[in-house]
Formats: C-alpha cells, structure tokens, sequence
C-alpha cells in the first residue's frame, strides 16, 4: 500500500498562505478522522507547524487528488489557492523526506532541535486519534530512531540554533546593547522559553511574558526575573517594550494595529522592533504600515 506525503513548507509558500492550512490542537484529531474517511486513505498523520503543514497517509492507489482536495476543502479554500504550493512524495521519496524532516535537513534553521519534538506529538495525536496504523506505526518508529543516530553521530546539533535563537540574533543586530531594552514576550511555549533563554543570556534590561493563562506565564518569567501579565494586559504594557516576540497557537491575531500605533503615541514613536514565529500570524499584518515598527515573520528569519 503506497505511503503519500503531500504538503506545503517555508521553501514552497510564503506565511500568508501557510496560516490557512495550519492544524490547531483544538482542531487536528477532528481533521485526522475525517481525512481517513476520504476514498483510498487507510491511515493518517498531520505535521503542522509555524514552517509546514504535511499530511502522511497510507493511500489505496498512487493518486493525491483527494487527499490535495481534502486539505483544501477542510479550510474552505478552493484547490487553486493551495495546489500551486504542494509537493507530494510517494514511497521511498515520502520516507527520504521525513527522515530529512526529522533530523531538522529540513527546517528553516537547519539542524534546529525543536523539530523532532513536533514530530513526535504528531504520532501521539495520530495515535490517540486512532488514526495510525501499523505501517505509518513502524515508519515513525524508523523515523525515530534515524533522527537520533543522526543527532548522535553528526554535529549537526552542537550549535543551539533554533528560530528562536534567530530571533534574539536580528534582535541583537538592531539593539547594540540589550542591557537597556524591554522585551514582551507573547505566548509561554517552547519557542517562546528559548527566546526568554538567549535574550537572558544575552543581558535583556527587562522582561514581560504575556499568555492567556497568567499561571504559565509567570512560572516562565520566574526563571529570568522577568514580570507576568495576562494577554488582556498587552494594550497597557506594550508603551514600554522596545522588542515583541510572539509565538501562540491562536487562530486569529492577538495584536492588532490599532493597539500598536496608541503604544507608538505614547512611547513618542521610538521605535519597536517586532517578531513574529507564529503560524497563525499573532501581529496584524497591517502593523508593517506604522512607519516606527520593525515587524518581522518567521520567513525573514531564514536570512538570519
């Protein structure tokens, strides 16, 4: 029975299009159980992240017409908004791929660790789903253990470089000396831990991390004698951070426009450097227009 991959990536589309076809928690197991009632799919897994969303399945034929519409259809989009994006693989080349994808040859940060770790609970979903079977089980389990020979045995790990590391980087470019900054931290997750870290290291003046639940928040900014604050409390906050870094799993923006040119006003427009890891983007895109912000995706990040 034939293995498919299809998906789209950092290298075939840009973010605008990569948020449309994300998988939230909230929503994936819903998705993986109904991609296994589309004619000829037998097992299925979904890999969403802020650079990816692919789709594995085991397939009853060498055709990806319905998993390619599925994808589309399940976001309300029409075929030719994401068809020019797909690559698909098949077999030896859908395995070759996620080997790659595994060990981070993949990434847009090349050997970043965070991969592996997102990859593993795209198995746990899919099993907890229901939606794994033996052959999809037997390949990630290979999977695995090939990302870990290869952790283990290259040096492509020895470097902590991640997209968060990329960001704090772009960060210390445009900043000289951290020491004097402010940085708002949006969201508590591991990316958002891993810019905490470097920004830590790195000397940061004074840190906030906001999240929707304050609890997670605060046990992050403990660690780096930073400040907690709930998501509601960003508007208030926002006047006093000269860098944002943000990364939830929202399905919509968490910062808007208007919330960011009333900070402009009353930090007399000194610029505020903003980056964006999320996939869903968390800024409004139209903040890009405010003549003193320096906004940031994750797809400029490759240049760092």
């Amino acid at each position: 029975m034939p293995i498919l991959v299809l998906g789209l990536n950092h290298k075939t589309a840009p973010v605008a299009i990569r948020e449309r076809v994300t998988f939230g928690p909230d929503i994936i197991v819903a998705a993986l159980r109904d991609l296994l009632v589309q004619p000829g799919v037998e097992e299925s897994l979904i890999l969403s992240t802020c650079n990816r969303t692919e789709v594995y399945c085991t397939v009853s034929d060498t055709g990806d017409a319905p998993v390619a519409d599925w994808l589309s259809h399940f976001h309300g989009l029409e075929a030719d908004q994401t068809v020019p994006y797909l690559y698909t693989h098949f077999d030896r080349d859908a395995v070759s791929h996620l080997l790659r994808v595994a060990s981070g040859l993949d990434s847009l940060v090349l050997g970043e660790p965070q991969i592996l770790g997102q990859v593993k609970q795209a198995f746990q979903t899919a099993c907890q789903a229901q939606s794994c079977g033996k052959l999809l089980g037997r390949l990630f389990q290979h999977t695995f253990s090939v990302a870990k020979q290869v952790r283990t045995d290259t040096a492509i790990g020895s470097s902590p470089v991640s997209v968060a590391f990329a960001a704090v980087s772009l960060a210390r470019q445009i900043f000289s000396e951290l020491s004097e900054q402010t940085a708002l931290l949006i969201g508590a997750g591991e990316t958002i831990e891993l810019a905490a870290r470097h920004l830590h290291q790195h000397g940061i003046g004074r840190m906030v991390v906001a999240n929707r639940t304050v609890e997670r928040a605060h046990a992050l900014a403990a660690q780096f004698d930073g400040y907690a604050i709930a998501l509601t409390e960003i508007a208030t906050h926002l006047p006093e951070a000269d860098i944002v870094i943000s990364s939830t799993a929202s399905p919509l923006p968490v910062l808007g426009k208007g919330t960011v040119e009333s900070a402009l006003k009353r930090r007399k427009h000194r610029p505020i450097f903003m980056v964006d890891i999320a996939v869903p983007r968390d800024i409004e895109a139209e903040v890009v227009e405010l003549s003193d912000v320096y906004l940031y995706t994750v797809d400029d990040l490759e240049e760092v």
